[in-house]
């Protein structure tokens, strides 16, 4: 699970590109449509995301009704993502994957 800098999970909405890299100057990738954002995967240069609870809650509802979890797995992926973020430090996709996991 990839979430752009703009907040949104990056599911297929993507273009093509060529960046230069430490291990290439010219390395396929992959960039946002929506936003452009275009994401350098070689040089471990992803940003972490670190959104409020409020805005970390209305990711991860959009991402159980995009994946049409049930009312009872909502129910439980809302508690383990409010869980995990009063817990500690973790980015926001930490935070979705570790509940997703979780919660199933």
């Amino acid at each position: 699970m990839i979430i752009c800098e703009c907040g949104e999970i990056i599911e297929g909405n993507t273009f093509k590109d060529y960046i230069k890299t430490s291990a290439n100057p010219s390395t396929p990738t992959i960039g946002h449509k929506k936003c452009g954002h275009i994401f350098n995967f070689i040089d471990q240069k992803q940003s972490k995301k670190y959104s409020s609870r409020i805005e970390l809650k209305s990711l991860a509802l959009k991402y159980a009704n995009k994946n049409k979890f049930d009312d009872e797995k909502i129910e439980r992926f809302l508690v383990q993502v409010d869980k995990l973020k009063s817990n500690g430090n973790l980015s926001d996709s930490e935070i979705l994957i570790k509940a997703f996991n979780n919660s199933m």
